[in-house]
């Protein structure tokens, strides 16, 4: 068994590479630590107090630049007082916030001859709701954070951040890892608290509020892609971890994540890339006062072969449109985005097929697609002293065509067994909420009415392929037709949320919130192949929720949570009767069984989020979720498959973000997850083997790490760890994946007030692990035998991108 478990992918891990990288993190803080203290810096002292003139004890007191980056972090003490050195001569905005209390704003700006005077600031009593404008994780969620695991991404900790593709600004967010299995231009596969994703069936991700998922998806529940994202662009990501959450309904099971957009660029600018494997990009983005909004438009031009032997070449244009008036208490947004993409794709690999075609080889070198999105969003706002209220309509068309190969030639060994999966809809949906601030007998209360409306009229379809031409086939184990049209049909998925949400400021040390939330979903599906997998289904869950949580004492907040979600299954599934003629079911007029459209998922969390040591950051959670069915990868579809068994995961993650100096930031973040189904699971055995209870392809162990110097004399550099564990591929557990861990390192230099320069070395000591493995059957040739290896897709090899950058013109 020790033979199985080690398969030959990858070299031995370099332990003094792993020392080397760590000692160069101590040695860079010692030296700008020891740099930064020499410098006898003015000092900012003040007083909180609130409208009686008491102490406020505890206060957040933040500094930021101009441009809103967060400069120093303070609490102030039992006599309301702060004091806040080292800032240089400039001008700043300093945010005050506590629980219970409105969040205040105030310009001050330090000379050379030295800070202001003392400041004495008054606060005013608040909503149970406000909170501090967040915008990077060196922002305090003290007071205003609902779990341990809640998080917002700043702009500038993306910037510094190397970067492989898109999608990986989501990587920022600990526990979550991004790879990819086949070429560039497909959605990326999820790893997140013991789930393999897939490509989003329990990860909801937002872009400004408009969901990115794809319910029904002709590749898998879900899918989500991020080829849309220009990481430029991004001012923050918000993200939650976990079912606690009344807002988020469909795929949130696990965490989802908001992708926030800027309305108005801090600068303008024009930046081209270049690199190695004929990497090429050209991004730009211009926001200027129009009328009395602002006008933001940006675009982003991409390609990129690869490492591949196939080069991938992939080609992808994005394009950004706004227009925003207003500010945070009232205003109005109106957003157009597009995306188009086009590759080829060199996917996973069996084991056996390296002496065939290389370690960076492919079976089938037409496999490969095409997608566009193109979408219209509008956001409008408003907040007073008593109510608070923001609706966002959307809509958009996609469409995707995609051509995989996963078994190669095992059902047909003449014509192979690529298939079509094309994917062409139109999206609209609504989603808005009504707050209303009171006090119920002395204590401060916000309660919420939210109602959330989206309707998917998709047409789908999967195709036998040969080189992209759509063929009948013969199945090799019982020589019937496997026709070149499996299945097309054409639906109408409509999903309506709606929740009440009630928060409630019980005492100085305890908050709650407590939701109930309902969803129904409905199908009616018209099947162009089979009339018998017509119909219609229709499935409603409730989903209660409560948080409590208990502080601050001593900067330190505690959190426990428990509430209900779901995921949505194939609408297809909901209402066949009859198994469409494949390769995974060669038999016609087979019967089937109509799977529940939705699946309900319950979970729950204790965790801590302490700023007990200064300017340390640092949060722990315990959490256990579990779902009543699984969505697994089909290796000889590549789509995904309800489980029978029901599954429980369960883990931790803890957080650091550190930053001890004005220009330094580290951070260190661990995550582990046990996925384990709740009976034996024979289906994804290895051959021969009864079958266990472990959950295929579900991460263990995450680690992400890293240094970053930001704009130290006008030079940045990150240099960053990024680690996932060994994943058991069958339920038996005779199959492991494994260890995966780069190092990426990315620097840059401001030449001056207009021009800058960058340079990115990915994989920097060069391993050969994988972005993803598998274990299954196939077949890597027509005359040989089928075999059950493993399938690996590896990380691309150490390479070097360089980029300049012109920043011009006003806001």
């Amino acid at each position: 068994m020790d033979e199985i478990k080690k398969p030959f992918l990858f070299y031995p891990r370099s332990e003094p590479t792993v020392r080397r990288f760590w000692i160069a993190i101590i040695c860079s803080f010692v030296f700008l630590s020891t740099d930064l203290m020499a410098q006898d810096l003015p000092q900012l002292v003040g007083t909180v107090v609130d409208t009686s003139g008491a102490a406020i004890a505890g206060v957040t007191v933040q500094v930021r630049s101009l441009s809103g980056t967060a400069q120093r972090l303070e609490q102030s003490d039992s006599n309301g007082s702060f004091r806040i050195s080292g800032l240089s001569p400039g001008s700043y905005r300093l945010v005050l916030s506590s629980p219970g209390f409105a969040t205040k704003e105030i310009p001050v700006t330090i000379g050379t001859s030295g800070a202001p005077a003392s400041l004495r600031i008054s606060l005013a009593v608040g909503s149970v709701s406000t909170a501090i404008d967040v915008q990077g994780r060196q922002d305090s969620l003290i007071g205003t954070a609902e779990s341990a695991s809640q998080m917002t991404v700043g702009a500038s900790e993306i910037e510094n951040r190397p970067i492989l593709r898109s999608g990986e600004v989501l990587e920022t967010l600990p526990g979550l890892i991004i790879t990819q299995h086949a070429g560039g231009g497909k959605a990326n596969q999820y790893y997140l608290r013991g789930f393999n994703l897939d490509h989003g069936t329990d990860f909801a991700i937002f872009l400004d509020g408009m969901p990115l998922n794809l319910p029904s998806h002709a590749h898998g529940e879900g899918y989500s892609d991020l080829n849309t994202v220009i990481p430029e662009l991004v001012e923050r990501v918000d993200a939650e971890k976990g079912p606690y959450y009344a807002d988020v309904g469909n795929h949130g099971s696990a965490g989802n994540a908001n992708v926030v957009y800027f309305k108005t660029l801090p600068e303008n600018f024009f930046s081209v890339e270049g690199g190695m494997y004929g990497f090429g990009r050209a991004v730009f983005g211009v926001s200027h006062k129009l009328g009395s909004g602002t006008l933001l438009y940006g675009g982003e031009v991409y390609y990129d072969d690869g490492p591949w032997t196939h080069p991938d070449a992939y080609k992808k244009f994005n394009g950004l449109l706004t227009y925003s008036r207003g500010d945070s208490a009232k205003g109005f947004s109106i957003t157009a985005r597009g995306y188009h993409g086009n590759w080829h794709s060199s996917d996973q690999l069996p084991v056996p097929a390296q002496s065939l075609v290389g370690f960076f080889g492919t079976l089938d070198p037409t496999d490969g697609g095409n997608s566009q999105r193109h979408s219209v969003q509008a956001e409008w706002h408003r907040q007073g002293a008593n109510s608070e209220t923001k609706v966002t309509a959307y809509g958009f068309y996609y469409d995707l065509d995609l051509f995989s190969n996963f078994t190669y030639f095992l059902s047909d060994p003449i014509r192979g067994d690529q298939f079509e999966q094309q994917d062409r809809r139109w999206v609209a949906g609504l989603d808005a909420h009504h707050t209303i601030f009171s006090q119920w007998f002395g204590s401060k209360v916000a309660n919420t009415f939210g109602l959330q409306v989206r309707n998917d009229w998709t047409h789908n379809g999967l195709y036998q392929t040969e080189g992209r031409v759509r063929v009948d086939k013969t199945d090799a184990a019982t020589a019937n037709t496997l026709p070149a049209t499996t299945e097309t049909d054409r639906f109408a998925d409509t999903q309506v949320g709606f929740y009440l949400e009630n928060k409630i400021q019980w005492a100085e040390k305890f908050r709650t919130v407590a939701a109930m939330r309902g969803d129904v979903g409905h199908v009616g599906v018209t099947s162009l192949v089979t009339p018998a997998n017509s119909g219609t289904a229709t499935k409603a869950l409730p989903s209660p929720k409560l948080s409590l949580i208990f502080g601050p004492w001593a900067n330190t907040e505690f959190f426990v949570q428990g509430g209900f979600s779901f995921h949505s299954n194939d609408a297809r599934g909901a209402t066949q009767t009859v198994e469409p003629v494949s390769a995974a079911n060669p038999f016609p007029h087979t019967p089937a069984s109509p799977i529940p459209l939705l699946i309900q998922t319950k979970g729950a969390e204790v965790g801590v989020r302490t700023l007990v040591v200064p300017h340390l950051q640092s949060t722990l959670s315990f959490w256990y979720l579990h779902s009543n069915s699984e969505l697994l990868q089909d290796g000889d579809t590549g789509g995904t498959s309800p489980s029978e068994q029901s599954s429980n995961r369960y883990g931790f993650e803890w957080a650091n973000y550190y930053t001890p100096r004005e220009h330094l930031a580290l951070d260190f973040d661990l995550a582990d997850s046990r996925a384990l189904f709740t009976a034996i699971d024979p289906d994804d055995a290895a051959p021969n083997s009864p079958g266990g209870k472990y959950v295929p392809e579900a991460v263990g162990w995450v680690i992400a790490s890293g240094a970053t110097l930001h704009d130290l004399k006008g030079f940045s550099a990150s240099l960053r760890l990024r680690c996932f564990g060994p994943r058991y591929l069958t339920s038996d557990g005779l199959y492991q994946s494994n260890l995966t861990a780069l190092v990426n390192l990315r620097a840059s230099y401001k030449i001056n007030g207009a021009w800058s320069i960058s340079g990115e070395v990915l994989n920097l000591v060069n391993r050969r692990d994988s972005d993803i493995d598998y274990a299954y059957q196939s077949r890597i040739k027509p005359d040989v035998a089928p075999i059950f290896s493993y399938v690996y897709h590896p990380v691309e090899p150490i390479q070097v991108r360089f980029g300049l950058r012109l920043q011009f013109g006003s806001k």
